[in-house]
């Protein structure tokens, strides 16, 4: 990052951007530089050396989190080769948890985004919703270290879960109405009675640390 007065004026500027402390920053930094091997980016080969990912079932849609172009807010659709460690921290704020000195209105964005975040990870073909597909595919992979569920049972478990969201979403359902998927709208009625900030955590990266969310 620079010399010693470079360093301290980029973490400042960091700090602005992304809602960190300096402390975070320079400790993200230097898991950064862990990650990387000392290089200025980070690839999805470099995620191999998280040995607490190996055995998450979704490892594969976390990893592909990081370089989802819409999470790095460069562009709509579409997946970046490397980033840069101001986009590695584009990803991290949206496990940050949220300040105390926050407003309603700034907490409800805070919220927002890291909803979205998750939304994206379901939504793999960005076409703006979760399909019932999609959805299968994620219950199906986070029920997959579970040796007494077969693939049916997850199947039926996502059927019913998409039922659930439907009935919430659109309320009582005509026999012959089908239900397309979910959407972002869909998505933030689900969650409203749900606290993302003891779902959303960084424990993969061991950042022991920096007080993100357990």
């Amino acid at each position: 990052m620079g010399s010693s007065h470079s360093l301290t004026v980029e973490i400042q500027e960091l700090v602005g951007k992304t809602g960190f402390t300096s402390e975070q920053i320079e400790h993200l930094h230097r898991r950064f530089k862990q990650l990387s091997g000392g290089q200025p980016t980070i690839r999805k080969n470099h995620f191999d050396s998280i040995t607490d990912l190996e055995l998450n079932p979704i490892r594969a849609k976390i990893i592909n989190a990081f370089f989802d172009k819409r999470n790095l807010r460069t562009a709509a659709g579409g997946y970046a080769e490397e980033i840069n460690f101001e986009e590695f921290l584009t990803i991290m704020s949206y496990f940050r948890p949220l300040g105390e000195k926050l407003d309603e209105e700034q907490l409800q964005q805070c919220r927002k985004d890291k909803l979205r975040f998750l939304f994206h990870m379901y939504d793999s073909d960005n076409d703006q919703k979760i399909t019932l597909e999609e959805y299968r595919n994620v219950v199906e992979e986070l029920l997959s270290g579970n040796p007494n569920i077969g693939k049916e049972s997850a199947r039926c478990i996502a059927d019913g879960a998409m039922l659930e969201a439907a009935t919430i979403c659109v309320g009582q359902m005509e026999p012959d109405q089908i239900y397309e998927g979910i959407t972002f709208e869909d998505f933030l009625k689900i969650w409203e009675s749900i606290d993302i900030e003891t779902k959303m955590h960084v424990r993969f990266l061991t950042m022991d640390t920096v007080p993100f969310c357990n």
